[in-house]
């Protein structure tokens, strides 16, 4: 760990008021992510179908509903990613307050305004 990280590991790059504006956002994103997921959930009958078990009536409603589905499927996935990782980066906040904020590879502070964009980032923008 470089003299930067160190000393950055033992107080926080943040100010309390940045960690409680991130704090804010993630609790946030949070609950977008799982209004989203409960809502793809509720689309959805006992049988599958997201019209309700209604009986297609044309060929192509097939395969429009097929495609609506990898759609959802898609979309639930990576809500469900992003909710893992709002939740890991919440843990990370509430546990080690002074850490939060610190790229997990080089232990470099990340950049406010990319934590700003994406709360829950563990690592700073790639070094080309």
């Amino acid at each position: 760990m470089s003299a930067t990280a160190a000393s950055a590991a033992s107080e926080s790059h943040l100010t309390d008021a940045e960690r409680q504006l991130l704090e804010r956002r993630l609790l946030g994103e949070r609950r977008r992510v799982l209004h989203a997921l409960q809502r793809t959930g509720r689309l959805r009958d006992e049988s599958g179908a997201t019209d309700g078990g209604r009986m297609p009536t044309h060929p192509a409603e097939l395969g429009s509903e097929a495609a609506q589905e990898l759609v959802d499927g898609a979309l639930s996935a990576h809500d469900a990613r992003t909710l893992a990782e709002i939740d890991d980066a919440l843990r990370r906040l509430y546990r080690q307050p002074a850490r939060f904020g610190l790229d997990e590879e080089t232990g470099e502070p990340i950049p406010f305004a990319r934590l700003d964009i994406i709360p829950w980032a563990r690592r700073g923008m790639p070094r080309t």
